[in-house]
């Protein structure tokens, strides 16, 4: 028996090399893998682009009309509650801001309405002069003044104060001109927030019969586009933007002013430090990334983002950065301690920098992500 087996094996080798090629052919080419992947990305554009893009613009938009008003209010009755209300109001406001910088693209950079919004830092100096020689500020005037006296920080410098000991302002330390100056400052906000979310849903460039600028987004190579050519273009836009503001809060909002050592910190970098509102923005830019990632606002119904196209083409890289993205804006949160101790003074803080670096080295990782394995999805999809 064992004789007959051994033939039979024998034969069925001879017969499987034969099978292969084993007639002497030379022909060893490898078998290339196929890498690439489909997927059909209008919804997911179209949802990102209407959803979360014009959808916050529009937030932000209705925030400004909301500020105004708090400020106009507070001119007619300088009352600490009134105060607080505005200082409310301003937080309200910078949050879809914040969230915004996630696809900080387009019209807000095209029309420069971002420097006009957020210059950081603040010109204490020039501000001082300001007003101390003006008065009567309407924002047709102030629109031509610097950036650097106007916009988010000039109104948050007017409504916290200095920050340097605390985030708590009286009313009788704001002066009748100095409110005169926030009114005018918050009408030149919600004019230019309202130009902005127009700029996306009306005309992109404020003319007449120009396309809105989501229109363009949603419609890659159709006749006049000049902004895209094909939707990898828009996929290619989306993602840079996520991997812009994550690079900035790490390696400019936080590591600037943190410094290498306690001795090189240096607190008058650090954005919105008259609020002590700093870690609620940096969160609030991570947010705005996973906005575009999962394609919704937090709690909102499950709709197509870029984890959609992740998914498409690799089920488990589209977990772990959806995973990374959420520990990001956790560290970044923790940095606060359970003291709720504030960023500017978190850096100077022993416990408070192993924290930063925590956060710090999370958003490191995020980005490698984004960048290395993200972005590069772009070449193996099949559009």
């Amino acid at each position: 028996m064992k004789q007959v087996k051994y033939s039979a094996i024998a034969i069925a080798l001879i017969t499987t090399l034969a099978a292969c090629g084993g007639s002497g052919s030379n022909d060893s080419t490898p078998v290339v893998p196929d890498n690439t992947f489909s997927f059909a990305a209008t919804e997911m554009i179209t949802n990102l682009t209407d959803d979360v893009i014009t959808s916050g613009y529009n937030n932000l938009a209705a925030k400004g009309e909301t500020m105004l008003l708090a400020t106009q209010t507070l001119v007619a009755t300088p009352t600490q509650a009134n105060l607080l209300a505005a200082q409310e109001a301003w937080k309200a406001a910078r949050q879809p801001w914040e969230q915004g910088e996630s696809h900080i693209f387009g019209p807000v950079d095209s029309l420069g309405i971002d420097p006009h919004l957020d210059s950081w830092p603040l010109n204490t100096t020039d501000l001082t002069a300001v007003l101390s020689v003006n008065s009567g500020f309407d924002p047709e005037t102030i629109k031509g003044w610097n950036d650097d006296v106007q916009g988010f920080h000039a109104m948050e410098f007017l409504l916290f104060g200095d920050g340097v000991n605390d985030n708590q302002k009286d009313i009788a330390e704001l002066t009748a001109t100095e409110r005169d100056y926030l009114m005018g400052l918050a009408g030149v906000f919600r004019d230019y927030t309202k130009v902005l979310d127009d700029a996306w849903q009306i005309s992109h460039d404020g003319q007449v019969g120009s396309k809105p600028y989501g229109e363009l987004v949603k419609t890659p190579g159709s006749d006049g586009n000049t902004f895209y050519s094909s939707q990898v273009g828009v996929i290619q836009e989306l993602i840079n933007g996520m991997i812009g503001i994550v690079d900035e809060v790490g390696n400019g909002k936080i590591a600037d002013p943190f410094g290498t050592s306690v001795a090189t910190t240096d607190t008058s970098k650090v954005e919105s430090q008259y609020s002590w509102n700093s870690l609620t923005d940096f969160s609030d830019n991570i947010i705005g990334v996973r906005n575009v990632y999962q394609g919704e606002f937090t709690g909102a119904a499950d709709k197509q983002g870029i984890i959609d196209f992740v998914t498409a083409a690799d089920e488990v890289l589209a977990l772990r950065v959806g995973s990374e993205i959420d520990d990001a804006i956790i560290k970044i949160k923790a940095i606060s301690g359970s003291n709720n101790m504030p960023f500017r003074q978190a850096i100077s803080d022993v416990d408070g920098r192993v924290r930063v670096q925590t956060a710090v080295d999370a958003l490191t990782k995020l980005q490698a992500s984004l960048e290395s394995d993200v972005l590069p999805l772009l070449n193996k999809w099949k559009v």
